[in-house]
């Protein structure tokens, strides 16, 4: 059976998804948490697979941030953040501003984020630019990136759209893992870099 239209060839279209649609593919079971796919800007994205040395500033993370923030914050491990540019990633980590409910109802949006984090090291480019410029898009104020290939803190603050259309933030900071840094909207919560980035013992 000829399906096309005269001799006119029709080009391939991409599938996108609106977040809803995104989140009725996992209620359906045609994505499961092991697939580690995330939605960005409509489209279904694989994450990058983590090395030890991801893993290692992740628990460090985990031991450190509940520690400081206590409950004048929420913080969420790895859990999606809705987009309005239909996009829900899953940061590593979310520092989102404490809500009665949890967030039962609907996951944070960009209105309830605090701090956006990631940890980079196979996927540094992606999170400097295409993960960044959905940050900024979408007028996530604060972003931090944890570089594991250069042992460094990269922090984002105040995003701007350019001339030529694109997003992106027009202040970077880098701190080194001997430094300390003030979690944003909380002077006082002070971040040891030295107990986050992961280090080899020497015996």
């Amino acid at each position: 059976m000829n399906l096309s239209t005269g001799n006119r060839a029709q080009a391939p279209t991409i599938k996108r998804f609106t977040v809803e649609e995104y989140h009725r593919l996992g209620e359906l079971g045609f994505l499961t948490e092991g697939d580690r796919i995330e939605l960005i800007r409509g489209e279904l994205v694989y994450m990058a697979a983590k090395g030890t040395a991801h893993e290692a500033c992740n628990r460090k993370l985990i031991r450190e941030l509940p520690k400081l923030i206590g409950d004048r914050a929420t913080l969420q491990d790895q859990s999606p953040v809705v987009m309005p540019t239909d996009g829900a990633p899953e940061p590593d980590f979310t520092i989102v501003k404490n809500r009665a409910d949890d967030y039962l109802e609907a996951h944070p949006t960009p209105e309830d984020v605090i701090l956006l984090i990631e940890i980079s090291d196979s996927s540094l480019t992606y999170d400097q630019e295409t993960k960044l410029s959905l940050y900024a898009e979408n007028n996530i104020q604060d972003y931090w990136i944890f570089n594991l290939l250069e042992n460094v803190l990269e922090t984002y603050s105040e995003p701007y759209q350019k001339l030529q259309g694109e997003f992106g933030y027009r202040l970077k900071r880098v701190l080194l893992p001997n430094e300390a840094i003030a979690l944003p909207h909380f002077p006082d919560l002070i971040l040891d870099l030295s107990k986050t980035f992961p280090t080899k013992i020497t015996h």
